[in-house]
């Protein structure tokens, strides 16, 4: 029972640097064009991503818990392998983030911990635990995510351009209202896709340690993955809040509209069929969309290509050093 408390603490810190790490996808654009304060835009969103994951399905947390690794049958004598794996996966997933958010890259906690799973998997078990069908499912997913918001938002513009076409200044007023529900709906979807991630984790957990003989996600671990998911998204990541909000592109009212939509399109459609996305990879691809929308050369490009890079790294980067994670924890505490 400690072990699982020790590896459920874990996945919990995971939920809250996912929230804080991950609150600039969901607030800046509405932070930056000033359209309610810094303070209710992040409560706004706390609220949200605590009661989603109540009603918005657990697909995404099946898929993550039953689909990318084939679960290690409960061996009392082998416990220490199956702990420090879990533990290993999570700690590549968490320095990861914790790398990134310190230097204010908008990386993936998604890639970081599906990352930091096969990498730990590797080295624990080996490549025949890997469920390579439904990992190929998953990366697909967080490939096709940031092309589709990428769409999304060019095309959301370009519409929300045709129709607004003989409106007056005013409607920048409207679109600064806007901003609130869509705000609301890209929270929901983060909140649905996102935080099912470490429920996931915890129920796979307690079928590895033999505390449940099938996955279940019980109502306490629902609570507690989106209270700590919540608490990290009101503490927010102010580096990365900066780089999303006005690095990527100069946002003006109407495109913070259009990219909150569309990547709340992107991202609820995924958590609904169980795809994993990347909350980062959509909301950045689909603010690319936007400012290419309304023309190529103001995107910073140049910002754009570090995100990008930082994308293509996490997943290697997260799997390595999950890898040394479960090494290390076998060398100094080899009676776990």
């Amino acid at each position: 029972m400690w072990l699982a408390a020790v590896v459920t603490l874990l996945a919990l810190f995971f939920a809250y640097s996912n929230g804080f790490h991950d609150a600039a996808n969901v607030v800046s654009t509405i932070i930056m064009t000033k359209a309610i304060s810094p303070r209710k835009a992040l409560l706004m969103a706390a609220t949200c991503e605590f009661i989603a994951p109540f009603f918005l399905g657990a697909a995404v947390a099946k898929m993550i818990g039953e689909n990318i690794i084939n679960l290690p049958a409960y061996d009392p004598e082998a416990i220490h392998i199956s702990v420090a794996f879990l533990i290993a996966a999570l700690v590549g997933a968490i320095l990861w983030n914790l790398i990134t958010w310190f230097f204010g890259f908008p990386s993936s906690s998604s890639h970081a911990l599906i990352g930091g799973m096969v990498g730990a998997v590797l080295v624990a078990y080996g490549p025949d635990k890997v469920l390579w069908g439904g990992l190929l499912y998953v990366v697909g997913s967080l490939v096709l995510s940031p092309l589709l918001g990428l769409f999304m938002g060019w095309l959301f513009l370009q519409i929300t351009f045709y129709l607004s076409r003989n409106a007056t200044p005013k409607i920048n007023y409207f679109f600064n209202r806007m901003q609130i529900p869509s705000s609301i709906a890209l929270a929901l979807s983060h909140g649905s896709n996102d935080v099912q991630k470490s429920i996931g984790l915890i129920s796979m957990a307690f079928v590895i340690l033999g505390l449940s003989t099938s996955f279940h996600a019980p109502f306490w671990v629902i609570a507690s993955c989106g209270a700590a998911t919540a608490l990290g998204t009101a503490t927010g990541g102010w580096r990365i809040i900066k780089t999303m909000g006005s690095k990527i592109y100069r946002l003006r009212s109407v495109h913070a509209f259009c990219a909150q939509t569309s990547s709340a399109a992107v991202i609820l459609g995924a958590a609904l069929v169980g795809g994993p996305v990347s909350t980062t990879h959509v909301v950045s691809s689909s603010i690319m969309g936007v400012g290419a929308g309304q023309r190529i050369s103001a995107v910073r490009w140049g910002v754009a290509k570090n995100i990008i890079l930082a994308w293509f790294i996490t997943i290697p980067a997260s799997a390595g050093m999950a890898g040394l994670s479960f090494y290390l924890i076998q060398k100094i505490l080899p009676y776990l």
